[in-house]
């Protein structure tokens, strides 16, 4: 069963969400890499007030199994499940509305005024005739950024 990394990440979190959701918890992200002898199954897990390690540890018997009965990913895996962290991703729409007014990094398809990077405010997440954007403020400045330009999106650690 040959496939790309994107394609398991795809399968791995239509198995995953059920269960984790069945948690009372949120499914986060899925990393799949390829590695030369094994896979990479990162998952991360949220809920209100952090995860725990038993959390972990239950998603983890729970998912391990459910990977290996769908053979996804096809050869041996390490899988690790984890909390987001404080630099969380934001990978669905849902995160972006979530996190309105917080500090955030911004990695981006094409360089927008010499930068592929951007580091700050998220003010805004809109959609306008279909098109969905971020709006940040960075150093004062006003950008608005199409939702299909991010490449990668988390929050920044404020003190």
């Amino acid at each position: 069963m040959a496939g790309s990394d994107q394609t398991y990440r795809e399968k791995i979190l239509e198995l995953v969400e059920p269960i984790v959701e069945s948690e009372r918890m949120e499914l986060v992200d899925v990393e799949c890499l390829r590695g030369p002898t094994r896979w990479m199954v990162r998952i991360y897990i949220d809920k209100e007030g952090g995860v725990t390690l038993d959390d972990c540890a239950r998603i983890s018997g729970e998912v391990g199994d459910l990977l290996d009965i769908h053979e996804t990913p096809p050869d041996p895996y390490d899988l690790e499940i984890s909390s987001p962290g404080l630099d969380r991703p934001l990978v669905k729409d849902r995160d972006f509305v979530r996190y309105k007014g917080r500090a955030v990094r911004i990695r981006v398809a094409e360089k927008i005024e010499g930068k592929r990077t951007l580091k700050g405010r998220l003010v805004e997440f809109v959609e306008n005739e279909g098109e969905k954007s971020l709006v940040i403020e960075v150093g004062g400045k006003m950008y608005t950024i199409p939702r299909s330009m991010v490449v990668k999106a988390n929050l920044e650690y404020e003190l």
